[in-house]
């Protein structure tokens, strides 16, 4: 289902200086090679991380990231190796030329021998602990140790205190890579100080979104039959850590006010969380909104959303909110996406949202507060200036973060990789502590 292009009652084009537009996806490169000399970028790109059809973050993250590579250059060089949960077997597209068996250690060495006698300029890896078997991922670092191309690794997750299996596999990885690719500043710090990474080895490139109009809510509405309500809306992968049970327990209050409102909560529990406790999470929640009388006002749909979908989804929502019950966040690829549509956002302070809503471009509320989402969300519904002018400032924000900007973004990080790979002498950490012992332990327990 593709987002139409439902101009709002604005003159965009005096706050973006062109007229919103709809996702497009080229049918032919554009020519942006031209934009600097031949061989300055790399030709042959491997990505290793997760990919659709997998249900995960990431991803959806690769597959997008592949894509705008692809849109914006042109290059047929770019292929995939995907990583595989334990037991599970996907129908992948071409692209993926080789899969990685999650806990088979022997698996991340084969990888490394395929891209090392592939004729790989740069391998782009994509890292969370999550993904990668070993303790703390360390198998990862079998791959990384036999590769003798240049590699930039995308750091999706960064961790304040971590312990020490995931302080020597995150050393590692960073001595491995020529550069280390974060999302947002304050990533950037914790891997200065947190794991002693300088600061010319880091750059920050924000999550990609797509290029979406900034467009009246009530249009989209209507292809979800949900025209006439006031929609908050809530979507990722659900898992107990989101705090959507806080959202649920303001809607009375938010009901007494606007009897029109409806919480859509959209997205499939999380494969990891399925396979410990099944469903449980989803069935607490209805629980608790027919409890609380609310369950009319409450919808869940129970599925993995394709982007395309997931854009007119998004659309339809007046309000988005992230309840996430804790501040260790790095990064949240639905706020982005959220805060890309020019949607008004109310989200507690965890580290990613704390960035990107400053400035008045969202509503930030304490953690586990039911009255201050309530207190937002009406606010929000009854200010309607304040609601428009927090969608323009979230939008403009947004213009740096589409795709095909984050594409050159990255395109320039392999080139600096490759360049920092033909110096007699490579970057290393500011600390000697390295650990290499240890993290040598690790891959081999």
């Amino acid at each position: 289902m593709s987002a139409p292009n439902l101009p709002l009652n604005l003159n965009l084009s005096s706050i973006t200086g062109h007229e919103a537009r709809p996702v497009v996806r080229r049918t032919t490169p554009a020519p942006i090679l031209q934009l600097a000399p031949r061989g300055v970028y790399p030709t042959r790109i491997a990505v290793v991380g997760n990919h659709l059809p997998r249900q995960c973050g990431i991803a959806t993250f690769t597959t997008d990231l592949c894509d705008s590579i692809v849109d914006e250059f042109g290059t047929a060089g770019v292929f995939v190796v995907a990583i595989n949960d334990s037991d599970a077997r996907y129908e992948y597209p071409a692209r993926v030329r080789l899969e990685i068996t999650q806990d088979e250690l022997p698996s991340y060495r084969a990888a490394a021998d395929f891209l090392n006698s592939s004729g790989v300029d740069v391998v782009s890896l994509q890292h969370e602990y999550g993904i990668y078997g070993g303790e703390a991922g360390s198998y990862v670092l079998e791959l990384l140790n036999h590769l003798k191309m240049p590699v930039v690794t995308t750091l999706h997750t960064i961790l304040r205190a971590p312990d020490a299996a995931q302080r020597a596999v995150m050393q590692e990885i960073g001595r491995r890579s020529e550069r280390l690719i974060v999302m947002s500043e304050h990533s950037s710090r914790l891997l200065r100080f947190v794991f002693g990474v300088p600061v010319e080895k880091i750059e920050v490139v924000p999550h990609g979104i797509p290029d979406l109009p900034f467009a009246d809510s009530d249009a989209y509405k209507e292809l979800f039959s949900i025209s006439g309500k006031t929609v908050m809306l809530t979507f990722g992968l659900l898992s107990p850590n989101k705090g959507f049970e806080n959202v649920i327990r303001a809607l009375p209050r938010i009901l007494s006010r606007h009897s029109d409102v409806i919480y859509i909560i959209a997205g499939a529990t999380h494969p990891h969380v399925k396979l410990r406790e099944g469903d449980r999470y989803r069935v607490q929640l209805e629980a608790l909104a027919r409890e609380l009388g609310v369950e009319k006002s409450v919808v869940f749909h129970n599925r993995f959303f394709a982007p395309q979908e997931m854009a007119s989804l998004v659309g339809a929502a007046d309000i988005y909110i992230t309840p996430y019950c804790h501040e260790a966040q790095a990064v949240s690829g639905t706020l982005a996406f959220a805060l890309g549509a020019g949607k008004a956002i109310i989200s507690t302070p965890y580290w990613h949202a704390v960035e990107l809503l400053n400035d008045g471009r969202g509503m930030l509320v304490p953690f586990d507060d039911t009255g201050a989402i309530a207190a937002a969300a009406i606010g929000l519904l009854e200010d309607d200036a304040a609601c428009r002018a927090m969608r323009r400032l979230a939008y403009l924000y947004g213009r740096d973060m589409v795709w095909n900007q984050v594409a050159h973004s990255y395109m320039r990080a392999f080139a600096h990789a490759s360049a920092d790979r033909a110096r007699p002498v490579r970057r290393g950490f500011s600390a000697q502590a390295i650990e290499q012992n240890t993290a040598s332990r690790l891959v081999n327990a």
